[in-house]
Parts: C-alpha cells; sequence; structure tokens
C-alpha cells in the first residue's frame, strides 16, 4: 500500500502518439514517440505489441503515460516514461486514455 502523498508523486499526463516502430527482434516490444506537450517529443519503449496487429493504429491516438519516471534502457533504446494499460487474464487489453466526457484534452495535461 502506498498513501495519498506517495501516489501525488506520480506525474500522470495526457501524451498523444506520433509514431510507432516494431522494435527488431522482439514480440512484443514497441518504439512510441509521444507528444506530452513538451519542446520535443520522448521515446517510450512499451510491451503492447502483441495487443496489435496493426501498430499503424496507434498513431494519433491520446493516452495517459506516466511522465515522470527515471528513463529505463531497453534492448539498447532509452524509455522515457510509460503508456498506461490495463488487461485481464482472459486476454481484453485497453489502454487508458481521455476520453469521456471530453475527449478534446489538450496534451501535457497532468491528471488530478
Amino acid at each position: 500500500m502506498i498513501n495519498i502523498k506517495d501516489f501525488k508523486k506520480i506525474d500522470i499526463k495526457v501524451g498523444q502518439i506520433l509514431s510507432v516502430e516494431k522494435v527488431p527482434d522482439t514480440d512484443k516490444l514497441l518504439k512510441l514517440s509521444v507528444n506530452l506537450g513538451e519542446e520535443s517529443p520522448r521515446q517510450i519503449i512499451s510491451g503492447i505489441a502483441l495487443y496489435f496487429s496493426d501498430f499503424s493504429v496507434l498513431v494519433g491516438k491520446k493516452c495517459m503515460f506516466v511522465a515522470n519516471l527515471e528513463p529505463r534502457v531497453i534492448r539498447g533504446l532509452e524509455s522515457q516514461g510509460m503508456i498506461l494499460a490495463v488487461s485481464t487474464e482472459d486476454g481484453k487489453f485497453s489502454l487508458l486514455s481521455p476520453l469521456w466526457p471530453n475527449d478534446d484534452i489538450p496534451v501535457g495535461t497532468s491528471a488530478k
């Protein structure tokens, strides 16, 4: 369990996926370029490839990202954040996104 003070340290922001590439020689890794409302896009490496037969459907989508996660090198690529998603044991999967009641939330907006 964490307390509310610890939870408030997590910076969850709306980001828009600009491009997606499969990480070579892996089954589940994708390299995302993400606009988080900053000066330049961030590179985020994520293990979500198995959930998409066509990665191009992700381009342009707004999703929720952890923006203040310490960078980590995965397969020689620096990941500068984390996309938020949920999955069930029976294979259902969803990316967290700002949809309801307003899907026009600007990139870079922090979760409250």
